[in-house]
């Protein structure tokens, strides 16, 4: 028998070799020479996309909605004390005019201040009467049981301050008033009125009318 030459033995061979290569089965996934196939997502069904889209619009609606305003409670002791805070600031303007101050102006500025409740600007005629009405105030105070927390004034008392917290009272001399301007300062306050029915001027009075 001839023995087969070595040209022949290497056709051989690579013959067989393609042939086992193309009847290879492929790698699998993590081994060496693996290609990875992205996972096609299946589109989420109508019913879970209305779910997501009514949840969402939910949401948006309640950004869109303004926050509701805080409620503020009257409360009857809270009622009381500021009936009382204006009853003794009515009372403390009538007194500050009947000791000689002039254009007594008494402010409401509750809505508009976190400090005080009324404020009362009046102008004086000297730095003594300024301090005599001054006293006289604290005096009515203290029969009411409201007493000053503090009082100050100017070094040239030109302006003078008592502090009752719920109501503040201000003394200026005519032009450290004009100065200062507190009145337009608290423009938005309401002014309350404190005359007794024989100071209040007569068309305020209805005699004009």
């Amino acid at each position: 028998m001839p023995t087969p030459s070595k040209a022949s033995t290497k056709k051989k061979a690579g013959a067989k070799g393609r042939t086992k290569a193309v009847g290879a089965k492929k790698p699998a996934l993590g081994q060496a020479g693996a290609v990875a196939v992205p996972a096609v997502k299946k589109p989420p069904e109508a019913a879970a996309i209305k779910r997501k889209e009514k949840k969402m619009s939910k949401r948006w609606r309640a950004a869109a909605e303004p926050l509701p305003s805080p409620v503020v409670v009257m409360t009857a002791e809270k009622a009381a004390q500021e009936a009382e805070a204006l009853a003794f600031a009515i009372e403390a303007a009538r007194l500050v005019r009947d000791d000689k101050c002039e254009d007594v102006t008494l402010l409401d500025v509750r809505a508009i201040s976190q400090v005080s409740d009324f404020i009362i600007v009046a102008s004086g005629t000297s730095d003594r009467q300024m301090h005599s009405v001054l006293r006289h105030v604290e005096e009515l105070g203290r029969d009411r049981g409201m007493r000053s927390q503090r009082s100050s004034a100017d070094d040239r008392s030109t302006w003078l301050l008592l502090d009752f917290v719920d109501l503040v009272v201000h003394l200026f001399e005519p032009n450290t008033r004009a100065h200062y301007d507190l009145e337009m300062l608290w423009g938005d306050a309401p002014r309350v009125e404190w005359e007794r029915a024989d100071q209040m001027p007569r068309d305020r009075a209805g005699l004009n009318a």
